[in-house]
Parts: C-alpha cells; structure tokens; sequence
C-alpha cells in the first residue's frame, strides 16, 4: 500500500499559479499511489481558487479514485454560495467508512486561526481495515495545536480499545459501523521535529495502539529532510523546516517499507511525503 501525503496550497505553487494539474502530476510521479491524502482544498474562496470547487477538479484528474472531500471551514457568500476549506483523501482501495472530526478550537476569538479537522477515512486494505487520518493542525496558536494533538491521541485510543467491524449487509445504521484499530495518521502539524509537540504524539502511551514516527522507525533520529520553506522564502523567511509527518499505529511498524520525501518539486510551499505498507 502507497499512500501520499502533501499540503497543496490549494494548488499554488512557488511561481504564484494555481495549477491542480500539476499537484496530480507531481504526486503520480513520485508514486503509484492507492491513497492521496491532501490538505488545503479550497472551494470557492475566489482569492485563493478563482471561485472554482477544487474538490470536483481534482475528482475528475483522477478518476479511478474515490473521493472524497470535507471541510474545515464552511461559510457562505451573500448569495448563498458555499464557500468550503479543508482535506480531501482520494482512495483506489475500498473504503469502508468516512468520519470528519472537527478538532478543539480553545480560544478562537483570542487568536488568528480557523476551525481544523481530521478527515478520518476507513480503507480495505491487505492486512485489514485501516484508518487513514488526514489531518492539517493550526500554525499560529501552540495551545490550540495541542489541544488538537490530544483529541487525535483520544481517538486513537478510543478506536484502538474498542475496534469492531460492521456487519457484512449496511442494512441499517447500527449495522454500518466500523471502528479499525490500525491507523495511519498524517499531514501538516505545524509544529518542527523538535518541538516538545512533535514528543507528545511520538512517545504517546495510551492504552491501545500508540502512534510512532514512519521516518523515524525507517531512518533513526538523525537528520531529515525539510518539508517545506525549500524553494518559498517570502512564507518561510527562517529556511526550510520539517512539519509533514506520517505516524503509524503500533501494530503496523513492521510492515513500513519506505519513506521518503520529494524535495525538488515547486508546486506548492509544501513538499510532499511517500509511506510504503507491505501487505
């Protein structure tokens, strides 16, 4: 299994375009994916995407996948117009069940920031049902984002003590539910490898299945590459820093094959990140 992870800046890369096309092209190129998992899909806030639903646009730039989108952030213009922000997972391997958690917002009016989420996406893989969490959390407040990191530890936690898997017919609502104990969880953190935050999902010990590091479990504690700030200085005055990560549930460390990130591409300020499963 092949999943992408990468903050797209609603498709604009460091030459000011907005260029879905060419988010897809870079993102294919660096692996045949079965999952993309994408943060900052805008639809209709023309300042950022010209008032176009990216969600449809990146739906049909790949059609053999699944998508599906939710948002953040959803207000609506004077004539009644959604306008949307947030994550959108794009799956080729089933998918089972979808959960958008809207995560804590302590303090919102006291601080710039907006409203975060975890899109939760259940998928059928090889090895069994498996959670993929794609996630984007606040860059300007640290007390906001760790507030969000504990409400992802609880949910781990609550679906890694209390799995269940729905009945083969969805024949009613009770019957549809499935809650996978394995989990993938990945995205823009804003927070760098040192920051004590980074600590805190890394060394989590809940009951359950805790999350650990992909990059870390592959490479050790050395250096890694940035993930952002490489080609956009004018967003990132202070250089490049690394604040995409992928961890994983205990139970699947082992199966991690690679990891690696794509450091060349300019498509958007961030750098997308390849994790490979063995079934």
């Amino acid at each position: 299994m092949r999943l992408i992870t990468w903050n797209i800046q609603w498709g604009k890369g460091c030459d000011g375009k907005v260029d879905l096309a060419r988010i897809v092209s870079v993102a294919k190129k660096l692996a045949d994916a079965d999952v993309f998992c994408f943060q900052e899909v805008s639809e209709n806030f023309t300042a950022l995407d010209g008032g176009v639903e990216q969600s449809a646009v990146l739906a049909k730039l790949l059609p053999e996948y699944r998508p599906i989108f939710r948002p953040a952030v959803e207000t609506f213009d004077g004539d009644g117009r959604a306008r949307r922000f947030g994550n959108m997972t794009l799956s080729r391997l089933p998918v089972v069940q979808v959960v958008n958690h809207l995560l804590p917002w302590p303090g919102a009016s006291q601080v710039r920031s907006m409203r975060r989420h975890a899109l939760d996406v259940t998928v059928q893989t090889a090895f069994g049902p498996l959670r993929t969490v794609n996630t984007h959390l606040e860059f300007h407040s640290a007390a906001q984002r760790e507030a969000q990191i504990m409400r992802l530890l609880d949910l781990q936690e609550e679906a890694s003590t209390g799995s269940m898997v729905a009945r083969r017919e969805h024949v009613e609502p009770y019957g549809a539910q499935t809650l996978a104990a394995s989990s993938l969880l990945c995205g823009d953190f804003n927070f760098d490898v040192s920051d004590p935050q980074h600590e805190l999902l890394q060394r989590s010990n809940r009951r359950g299945l805790n999350y650990r590091d992909a990059w870390t479990i592959c490479h050790g504690d050395g250096a890694r590459p940035p993930t952002c700030g490489i080609h956009d200085r004018a967003q990132w005055p202070n250089g490049a820093d690394c604040r995409d990560f992928v961890f994983v549930s205990e139970d699947i460390v082992s199966r991690i094959s690679r990891i690696e990130v794509d450091g060349v591409t300019d498509a958007s300020d961030h750098q997308p990140m390849l994790i490979e499963i063995a079934d």
